[in-house]
């Protein structure tokens, strides 16, 4: 019986139990397809990284022995679509069994199920052996309740894997430090450089270049700084913890102007294509921190590991368990297009400017630049989701809708009312100056509400809140700055009002 086997861009897991053992009835396909280069506008990065990757993963396979059929974007028998590129090698290899890993977004699994349908042989759908839960574990887990508190789910986690633990109780006293988390780095301690695994990428390039590919973003040179491939994942892991995980905990919200990762592993890329899993990073990460737990203390641990095995199986989870209805919902019904200036980081706002220009030229942004300057921005300036969805998933190397959406139209956008997050991320621009030096440096003054010189994000945070009053004043984290804003005269209210609309309405002058 011979046996196709599908591996989508975001499955590059060599240690799956498929490649245990090498057979000459089963064939490997991998295609680099228009269907997914087209259905958002992705970042040029993120493109290249996903084809370098992909490639070399069916090097590594052809080198243990695997047959593999890959259509790169550029080839003649390449149909672009996942439906006709699968039938035609069926029909051609006369194959008599398809299989396929699960898929992790809601748009490929629903695809590969109406592909099976259609095909007149039988297939079969196994795991993938990445993630520590399955799809409906979250689901389970909060069965009958109203909330879906990520805290809960974390620590639950926490015991069931035995991490970080003594027994029943947390290791350490706490179960989380994030109030530990939130230091303002001011340029010490000292950052390390990054590993610049300097892949080189010019025939990917040239091949998007001719098949007029259209991508956004910046791509300087013609090397990938990121691992595209297990041995570079495994020593960016090593770097990490040598060298980041020190002071990892301490600085992971900071934001800084010369600074694009400061202690951020630079992992996700790797993580979320498979190409080194959740598993085998926690392990690392504990093992080092055992054999150097004299210099690391547990907040800088479980601050990393909060975001693998909380935040990360969190959001997949609760992606499955609301999809495909949660990729509609608009609860505060935002309707505004997003600013042109998210295209080109040509903005005055240096906070924006900075961090929209970092992610035009690296395809990265750090989970609070992502949070709490752009997502902040366009959530106060009433932004339609739609369109934010699109950038967040278009411009992150490391976004793949599963973990970008329920991030984006959840806990930025507060799109879903509330089911992840329990109240938005908006913030004035006192909550930027706390973490950054960006204030220091931007034409706007941070401590003023109103004038030309005030910083933009004041009047649009208090008129959000004014806006959104019915939906928001009764949620019990707002109260307090709901009994802020009704001390407010009604001149001072409405002209921070008219001041919002304006930058609303003309964005491109700020």
């Amino acid at each position: 019986m011979s046996t196709l086997r599908l591996i989508l861009g975001d499955q590059l897991n060599i240690q799956h139990s498929w490649y245990e053992t090498v057979s000459k009835e089963t064939t490997y396909c991998m295609f680099e397809m228009r269907q997914e280069t087209d259905y958002v506008k992705h970042h040029i990065q993120k493109v290249v990284g996903f084809f370098a990757a992909m490639q070399e993963f069916s090097r590594q396979l052809i080198s243990k022995g695997h047959k593999v059929i890959y259509l790169s974007i550029d080839d003649s028998t390449n149909h672009q679509c996942l439906e006709k590129n699968l039938k035609f090698i069926v029909a051609s290899l006369n194959i008599s069994k398809f299989e396929y890993q699960s898929p992790d977004e809601y748009r490929l699994d629903f695809q590969l199920k109406t592909i099976c349908e259609t095909l007149s042989i039988p297939s079969k759908q196994v795991d993938s052996e990445h993630f520590y839960t399955d799809r409906n574990e979250l689901s389970e887990f909060f069965k009958g309740k109203k909330q879906f508190l990520m805290e809960r789910f974390y620590r639950n986690m926490r015991k069931k894997h035995h991490i970080l633990m003594n027994g029943e109780q947390p290791e350490g006293g706490e179960w989380n430090y994030d109030k530990s988390n939130r230091n303002k780095w001011k340029g010490d301690p000292r950052i390390p450089p990054f590993i610049n695994f300097n892949n080189n990428v010019d025939s990917i390039l040239k091949s998007i270049k001719n098949c007029g590919i259209y991508t956004i973003g910046r791509f300087n040179g013609s090397t990938l700084t990121y691992p595209i491939n297990r041995k570079q994942s495994l020593q960016q892991l090593e770097y990490f913890n040598q060298n980041l995980l020190v002071h990892f905990g301490d600085y992971q919200d900071a934001l800084h102007n010369e600074e694009v990762y400061l202690f951020h592993s630079r992992l996700s890329f790797a993580m979320n294509l498979k190409i080194i899993s959740p598993k085998e990073v926690v392990s690392s990460v504990l093992d080092f921190y055992r054999l150097n737990s004299d210099e690391i203390t547990i907040s800088q641990v479980e601050g990393f590991i909060r975001q693998v095995i909380g935040w990360r199986e969190y959001m997949r989870g609760m992606y499955w368990a609301h999809m495909p209805d949660y990729k509609k919902l608009n609860t505060l019904n935002n309707q505004n297009a997003i600013p042109d200036f998210f295209w080109t980081g040509d903005t005055q706002m240096n906070c924006l400017n900075k961090t929209i220009n970092n992610s035009l030229d690296n395809a990265y942004a750090h989970h609070i630049q992502r949070l709490m300057v752009t997502g902040n921005y366009l959530l106060l300036t009433q932004t339609n989701p739609d369109v934010v969805d699109d950038w967040y998933l278009g411009i992150y190397i490391d976004a793949l809708e599963w973990v970008q959406l329920p991030n984006t139209r959840g806990m930025s956008q507060f799109a879903d009312g509330g089911l992840i997050a329990t109240k938005p991320y908006v913030s004035s621009g006192s909550y930027i100056n706390k973490m950054s030096n960006y204030c220091g440096d931007c034409k706007y003054n941070v401590k003023e509400r109103l004038g030309e010189k005030a910083c933009p994000f004041n009047s649009l945070y208090w008129n959000f809140l004014d806006d959104k009053r019915t939906q928001l004043s009764s949620n019990f984290r707002m109260k307090m700055m709901y009994s802020v804003l009704n001390k407010f005269s009604s001149e001072e209210l409405v002209a921070m009002k008219l001041r919002a609309s304006k930058i609303i309405e003309s964005p491109k002058n700020y």
